[in-house]
């Protein structure tokens, strides 16, 4: 005797499609329960409440000060504790990243992120990368950067520039986090998304799976950022990239199908919410990537390296849209 999918359904879940921002543990548990069909369908039908289900948006990120960071990210080569054999360079010149960026464009980004291996930027550096944004504005990209903890001043002067979005990813849940960084701490990572929002400026925040948490550490990640005061508007979703001298070189890899999981999860607690395909796509099928569009992820980054890390090229992310049917969001 076969069990109806209304039997299944958990009876504490709220109406589909509702922007929250009071989701509880359990109701999150509960999603990431959901068999896997169930789970999938709602995701697609919340995704195609706020978006266009075919159109996915297009970003480039690219290192604009690569290596040295004091920070000790057990996941990341750039940091000075780990021996990854990265060596540091300086902040890139500006015309240097605007060169990148019309090549970005010309290949078809909308969006151009930048990325610097800082704790927390000085104020002479951020004149330049204030220099990169007005630069990038002025090709008609939207921009973002990523440069490490902000003060409440630092966030207006990059507002001031015209930035659009500013990342600074959670990583993890609250509990898991001590396990994955030191030098900083949770809160610290809270306080600067505050600040962003304060200056006005669109915030990216995300995580990191399969660094040996628990899925009640990605349960407890997804509702830190799904119980934030705004929702993020971009939601950047990695998958490790386990890299040789860091800490975190040999965790056992996550089952990818409980990283589409992690995505569909997303989508629903964050439905307004640009959900990316962030790092870990060059380990991924393309079966296992097309999973993760249906379940609502709708933006990835477009490029041969994502820093550090190796990512698809532009060819064949151009080949898989055109398979499944999907094209880049117009800018």
């Amino acid at each position: 005797m076969s069990t109806t999918v209304e039997a299944l359904r958990p009876r504490t879940l709220p109406p589909w499609g509702a922007v929250r921002h009071d989701w509880t543990r359990d109701e999150i548990q509960a999603l990431f329960a959901l068999p896997f069909p169930d789970l999938m369908f709602q995701a697609q039908t919340v995704h195609r409440m706020y978006f266009e289900p075919r159109e996915v948006q297009v970003s480039t990120l690219l290192s604009i000060k690569t290596g040295g960071c004091p920070e000790d990210c057990g996941y990341c080569s750039q940091s000075a504790h780990h021996d990854s054999g990265l060596k540091a360079s300086k902040l890139m010149e500006v015309e240097k990243v605007l060169t990148e960026a019309r090549a970005a464009k010309a290949a078809g980004a909308t969006r151009f992120c930048m990325g610097a291996a800082w704790r927390s930027p000085k104020d002479r550096d951020l004149e330049t990368v204030c220099a990169m944004i007005e630069g990038v504005k002025a090709l008609g990209m939207e921009s973002c950067v990523t440069l490490g903890m902000l003060s409440p001043e630092q966030a207006i002067r990059l507002k001031r520039s015209g930035l659009d979005y500013y990342n600074h990813n959670l990583d993890t849940s609250p509990e898991y986090y001590e396990k994955v960084i030191t030098t900083r701490t949770f809160d610290d990572r809270l306080n600067t998304l505050s600040h962003v929002r304060d200056a006005g400026i669109n915030v990216c925040a995300g995580g990191i799976v399969g660094m040996g948490e628990a899925e009640s550490d990605r349960v407890g990640m997804v509702a830190a950022l799904a119980t934030l005061p705004e929702h993020p508007q971009s939601v950047p979703i990695n998958m490790l990239v386990p890299i040789e001298g860091t800490p975190m070189k040999n965790v056992q890899k996550i089952d990818h199908l409980d990283f589409v999981r992690t995505i569909a999860v997303a989508r629903i607690t964050m439905p307004r919410s640009m959900v990316r395909l962030s790092a870990g796509r060059e380990e991924m099928s393309d079966e296992i990537q097309a999973m993760c569009f249906m379940a609502g992820a709708n933006s990835i980054f477009y490029g041969a390296k994502l820093l550090t890390t190796p990512n698809p090229g532009e060819d064949h992310d151009m080949a898989l849209f055109d398979r499944l049917g999907m094209v880049p969001m117009p800018g």
